[in-house]
């Protein structure tokens, strides 16, 4: 048994340097004197870190450093640097081993990327959300570093492909951090094969069944769309090539998730998503003939083949904020289906697989400077010091992540917005005073008002009015992190200056009264009025909300409030939600880590049955909600309260029944709804809660509320009403 083990053990040593060699295989391009020597002082330093521990596949530690080192290396193309900080990004958090240890052995530049890359310990209040302070951080280091970020989504992804031996629950939780935040910043930071890759690996994780079906769908159809590609490549290979164009031309299957995407909103079955795949010509171009050889392509294509004109997507001569740069069509293929075609050069194609880093390569000859632009935009974001976390959260996602639109000023200045930004968000971006003062604006020369909804390519010029000052209600106006921060900035020095009005009133009225000014007295006030700050006490007394009577009222009643004590926040647990629990406890579902039998409420946003995947969310005041693991909420929760998501699993059952939609579409037929009602009523005996219908020039549409036992009975109902002449689709919604 001894000498095994031993065998073993050499085997594992034998893998760990075949892995190391691989690793300095792929930095190769980037290493520089002396760098292999750094390398291998991380490589050791890591080994002997992480010796006696061992990941959750019983594999040595060492094997991950060693990925995301690879990743970093060969997928987003980072330097020397990176690579030292990919092996030792767990080690300052895991061992014993601190942040002077590694400025002393690697230097001030190293130390501080890892310590961007250390987890937050420590402490925080049940609101916030470890994982959105985690996130936080790690972007205060991209004002200093965009390596921080580069090798978290390294160490993300490898996680990610190795999540098999993780528990259920953590793996849900992962998987939604994933979706929520990491792919979305992989995309903006221009990683298409990253985000793609985190995309469907979240996919697999978090609607498995969905996953499976499409890529065995895929899997099927793989010759036939083979031999499409190459009939549809030949003719344009041909005429690139006698054109003098040197070029690839070849086929890329699209992700499973944007295969599911497009099927959710365009509501249509697999066998209806036409594009599968995208052609892509990548040309090798000097420099200076870019833009012209990309356009000399896509003349050569839509010559063959007939291109659609609302599908053409120029952003060669607009680049998008992270520098992406492409020409997309969509062209009617040879067997009348849609196909879509991006036109880009080498450097341009780099730049779109390896976002960031490739972008950094070219910066010199590039005249791009969107990602610097949105650099300074999260620096902005920071920068303001009172953001809670998961409002931080928030604002980034719908600031960074978002598509962007392209705003003129009156001289034609080019102003970069997210998609559903105002009038008032652009006078915000174009300075703080004029957003303050806005009272309206001109879009292409008409007045608007400042919640005007821009279109990309408007001509906006603002009006201002020294009388003006920012309102409450401009922060459902706004959309932009920097106009909401200028907004509330303004409105709390507004407020400081009511607030220290209401104070001198303040005391004034106690003093009438013989009643001691100080702090006791104050937060007793506070309290008693049900206020959250002895600040707002101020300010409802300086806006006559407070009155005389209303604090004589008070003092009848200060002895009960001395004697209440404080209120207490809830105990957000499952042993704190079943204590409050009264009367009987449901045996359909078991909950949390012991699998306890509590009462629960199902979540209305997706209406969960019993055979779907599921899990608890303990709420603040309405118990343990149970959610599916598909729910459209459900990254959200997972991602931003982890601490509140508990176990559920679905437990024997009695004759009970559960809410769900069914979504039918069909050829309007006679008695078409009559043969619908009858399978749902008398064939299933299921009883319906609502139906509404709508056909139009021929075609049917309803949606039905029935209530049904599991998934199975609603899979079996599926079939049969697929069955019935006329309909052409059936499929579950979420009511």
């Amino acid at each position: 048994m001894k000498t095994e083990l031993v065998i073993d053990l050499e085997a594992e040593k034998q893998e760990i340097l075949k892995r190391y060699r691989a690793l300095l295989r792929a930095s190769k391009s980037t290493l520089q004197k002396g760098d292999k020597k750094e390398i291998r002082k991380a490589f050791d330093m890591a080994l002997e870190s992480h010796k006696d521990m061992r990941r959750k596949s019983g594999e040595p530690y060492i094997y991950h450093p060693i990925a995301v080192a690879q990743i970093a290396a060969e997928e987003i193309g980072l330097g020397t640097t990176s690579i030292v900080c990919a092996l030792l990004h767990d080690v300052v958090e895991d061992t014993d081993i601190t942040l002077e240890d590694i400025e002393r052995e690697f230097g001030k530049k190293t130390a501080k990327i890892i310590d961007g890359l250390t987890k937050i310990s420590g402490v925080f209040d049940t609101n916030s959300s470890l994982q959105a302070e985690n996130f936080r951080k790690m972007l205060l280091t991209l004002a200093d570093d965009v390596r921080v970020i580069l090798i978290k989504l390294a160490d993300r992804l490898h996680n990610m492909r190795t999540m098999d031996f993780m528990p259920r629950q953590k793996q849900l939780k992962i998987a939604s951090e994933t979706i929520y935040l990491y792919a979305p910043l992989a995309h903006r930071l221009g990683l298409y094969a990253i985000k793609s890759e985190l995309e469907d690996l979240s996919m697999k994780y978090l609607d498995p069944d969905t996953y499976k079906f499409i890529a065995k769908k895929l899997n099927e159809k793989k010759a036939e769309r083979a031999l499409f590609i190459k009939k549809f490549v030949e003719p344009i290979d041909e005429i690139v090539h006698e054109q003098g164009l040197v070029a690839d031309v070849y086929g890329r299957p699209k992700s499973i998730h944007s295969i599911w995407n497009k099927m959710k909103k365009k509501n249509i079955p697999f066998e209806e998503v036409y594009d599968l795949f995208a052609i892509r010509i990548i040309l090798d171009s000097a420099p200076e003939n870019e833009k012209a050889d990309c356009w000399k392509a896509y003349s050569i294509v839509t010559d063959l083949y007939r291109p659609n004109p609302d599908r053409l997507r120029d952003w060669v001569s607009s680049p998008k904020g992270n520098g992406y740069e492409s020409l997309h069509t969509t062209v009617m293929g040879p067997r009348g289906q849609w196909v879509e075609v991006q036109i880009r050069t080498q450097r341009m194609n780099e730049i779109a697989e390896k976002g960031f880093a490739a972008h950094w390569k070219y910066k010199e000859s590039s005249n791009d400077n969107g990602l610097d632009q949105w650099i300074q935009k999260v620096r902005e974001m920071l920068s303001n010091p009172e953001a809670n976390a998961l409002d931080f959260l928030d604002d980034f996602k719908m600031n960074l992540f978002s598509d962007e639109i392209f705003i003129f000023t009156p001289k034609g200045a080019l102003i970069q917005l997210p998609l559903g930004a105002t009038a008032l968000d652009f006078a915000f971006e174009i300075h703080t005073d004029v957003g303050a003062t806005c009272i309206g604006a001109k879009v292409n020369h008409k007045l608007v008002p400042i919640s005007y909804k821009l279109q990309n390519g408007d001509q906006v010029e603002i009006i201002t009015s020294s009388k003006q000052t920012p309102k409450e209600d401009w922060l459902n106006v706004v959309v932009t992190a920097k106009a909401k921060s200028k907004i509330k900035s303004s409105l709390k020095e507004e407020k400081r200056k009511i607030a220290e009005n209401g104070k001198e009133i303040l005391e004034r009225k106690l003093k009438s009264l013989k009643i001691t000014y100080n702090t006791d007295n104050i937060q007793k006030l506070s309290y008693f009025f049900k206020l959250p700050s002895t600040q707002e006490l101020f300010v409802n007394v300086a806006l006559g909300k407070i009155e005389l009577k209303d604090i004589r009222e008070y003092l009848t009643t200060e002895k009960e409030i001395e004697n209440r004590g404080p209120e207490r926040p809830e105990n957000l647990t499952v042993d704190g939600i079943k204590n409050k629990i009264k009367g009987g406890e449901s045996d359909i579902l078991l909950i949390g880590e012991d699998m306890q039998r509590i009462d629960y409420t199902l979540a209305a946003c997706c209406n969960p049955i019993p055979g779907d995947d599921v899990f608890g969310f303990i709420t603040v005041s309405e118990g343990i909600k149970i959610h599916r693991t598909n729910c459209p909420n459900a990254a959200q929760l997972m991602a931003n309260y982890g601490y509140r998501v508990v176990k559920a699993k679905w437990n024997r059952q009695k004759e009970l029944t559960f809410l769900t939609g069914l979504k039918i579409v069909g050829i309007d037929d006679v008695g078409l709804i009559n043969n619908i009602t009858r399978v749902i009523s008398t064939d299933f005996k299921v009883n319906m809660r609502s139906i509404t219908v709508d056909t139009n020039e021929g075609i049917f549409e309803g949606s039905i509320m029935i209530f049904v036992n599991d998934t199975e009975h609603l899979e079996n109902l599926i079939k049969n009403l697929l069955k019935v002449r006329g309909v052409t689709g059936v499929t579950r919604f979420d009511a």
